[in-house]
């Protein structure tokens, strides 16, 4: 009996989605690696995370943005160097830190794909699931990213998304083509077992 053709990792690859806060960064991963995931080695990458823990030394100053994205592109790079499909949903908001990790992982020979999930501020503020927005509007926070500090948009990403557009599966769907098509992913047919080979397992 077949399963039907499966999702193969090729290589390593990161896979860096850029947008505001709210904009739908990490739905998105979470969805793609579950598209992908069975025998694929994949990890999300969560910037929340990782300022509580090696990065709970910076504050949000430019210089420490800067340095937030840089450390989360070498841990990436260093995933992807070892066949993992990583998913990094981080704002990085600034092109000299997004083109340095591109750098990084091109000197190393490994594969960086940038996908800037475009969804307007309005909407994200709409949405606003971690409560920025509107705390940045009642003056309680300043310099949230995209609202008032800057947030400087890829002038060529690989991908572009707009989750008002597209909700999460078919925008998830248009990352796996982009794999697909960089050769990181393959179909593969799942092998075809027999009765025997069943009761067997």
């Amino acid at each position: 009996m077949a399963s039907g053709p499966a999702l193969r990792l090729n290589r390593g690859a990161t896979v860096w989605l850029t947008g505001l806060s709210g904009a739908g960064k990490s739905t998105l991963a979470g969805t793609v690696a579950e598209l992908v995931g069975g025998g694929t080695e994949v990890e999300v990458l969560d910037g929340d995370e990782i300022r509580r823990t090696i990065s709970s030394d910076l504050g949000f100053s430019r210089q420490d943005r800067d340095a937030q994205g840089r450390r989360v592109g070498f841990i990436a790079e260093l995933l992807t160097r070892h066949r993992v499909l990583t998913l990094v949903p981080v704002i990085a908001p600034y092109a000299e830190t997004r083109d340095a990790v591109r750098e990084r992982h091109e000197r190393n020979g490994s594969a960086f794909l940038e996908v800037y999930v475009s969804t307007p501020l309005g909407e994200c503020a709409r949405r606003d699931p971690k409560g920025l927005y509107a705390k940045a509007a009642s003056g309680e926070i300043t310099g949230l990213t995209g609202y008032d500090d800057v947030y400087e948009q890829p002038e060529h990403p690989d991908l572009r998304l707009d989750t008002t557009e597209l909700d999460a599966g078919p925008s998830a769907e248009r990352i796996v083509d982009l794999l697909l098509e960089r050769g990181v992913l393959e179909y593969v047919e799942s092998p075809v077992l027999t009765g025997s080979e069943y009761r067997d397992r």
